[in-house]
């Protein structure tokens, strides 16, 4: 599969015409038409239905269509960083993180990174904790900040902290009336929402493991692909999320957050390659040092390790 195909592609589903697509892609369409067979016969499926005009996708070539946007969107932002990169005078570095990190202590991480290093330019990637795995290994990213536990001998995790969970309901809900903790046995009772849908394992599987260590099932009302998504099926009345305590500060509209009384947590931590000791990593590892006791966090153990 070649990227051109793929920009071939979206641009035969967005035109929904061979002909209109090979005028915006400014090539004739024979070619344009083989390419697409190729990569049908690549995908082992037919993904567009040539039977109707307009043509339309085929089931296989809907969802291929979106993984194809992605893939394109991902290349262009890359294209356009390494470019700002290259006209740039400064060194740059590129932080993965997860959704729910920018709830918490994360902007602020990174605005005082900033602050200590004018000479550096900054990228922010949002990935998954997975993604982020792979991305260290490949070095699309120089450190990621993410919520799961995995061992791998090329990378280093440091536990930064565990952040509490609490409950998210709507303001109508029974359960909503005092700031009494709830018990887990009680949460399991109400449908939950869960997020993210995908990539797994996630902070869901951390939510569910909570649920499972207490002995507990919980009933899945709903599992959405992100945070702000979960959080409004909850203002909407669908079910409960068990969710970071740092969405506390998120004040949205119809929610309000319970406490648990069992504590359950959930992992922070910061993910660069094994033996990296450049300036930016070290930088970070300092900033971290610094403003945690501030924020009343103990400083982690595993940042004054070489």
């Amino acid at each position: 599969m070649e990227m051109r195909q793929l920009r071939y592609f979206v641009a035969v589903a967005r035109e929904r015409s061979f002909s209109r697509a090979a005028n915006t892609l400014n090539m004739a369409q024979p070619p344009l038409s083989r390419q697409i067979q190729m990569l049908e016969a690549e995908m082992g499926a037919e993904l567009i239905d040539r039977s109707v005009r307009p043509l339309r996708l085929s089931p296989a070539g809907r969802l291929f269509l979106k993984q194809a946007e992605q893939i394109l969107g991902h290349a262009e932002a890359t294209k356009v960083m390494m470019t700002r990169t290259i006209k740039s005078a400064k060194r740059s570095v590129v932080f993965g993180f997860v959704a729910s990190t920018m709830y918490g202590r994360f902007p602020a991480l990174i605005r005082g990174f900033r602050k200590k290093a004018s000479d550096i330019e900054v990228h922010l990637v949002e990935m998954s904790s997975l993604e982020q795995i792979n991305a260290l290994k490949e070095g699309r990213i120089d450190a990621g900040f993410g919520t799961q536990r995995f061992e791998d001998t090329d990378i280093r995790r440091v536990l930064l902290r565990e952040e509490q969970m609490i409950v998210a309901l709507p303001i109508t809900h029974p359960l909503a009336g005092t700031d009494a903790p709830l018990p887990l046995s009680r949460v399991a009772e109400e449908p939950q929402i869960l997020y993210p849908s995908k990539p797994r394992p996630s902070y869901a599987d951390q939510v569910l493991t909570v649920f499972h260590d207490h002995g507990l099932t919980p009933m899945i009302a709903h599992e959405a692909r992100e945070l702000h998504i979960a959080l409004g099926l909850v203002a909407a009345e669908e079910g409960i999320a068990v969710v970071p305590a740092s969405l506390d500060r998120l004040r949205m509209e119809g929610i309000c957050y319970r406490p648990i009384e069992e504590h359950p947590t959930s992992p922070i931590f910061m993910n660069y390659r094994q033996g990296d000791t450049s300036p930016p990593i070290c930088l970070m590892k300092e900033v971290i040092c610094e403003m945690y006791p501030d924020w009343g966090y103990a400083v982690p153990e595993g940042l004054r390790e070489p």
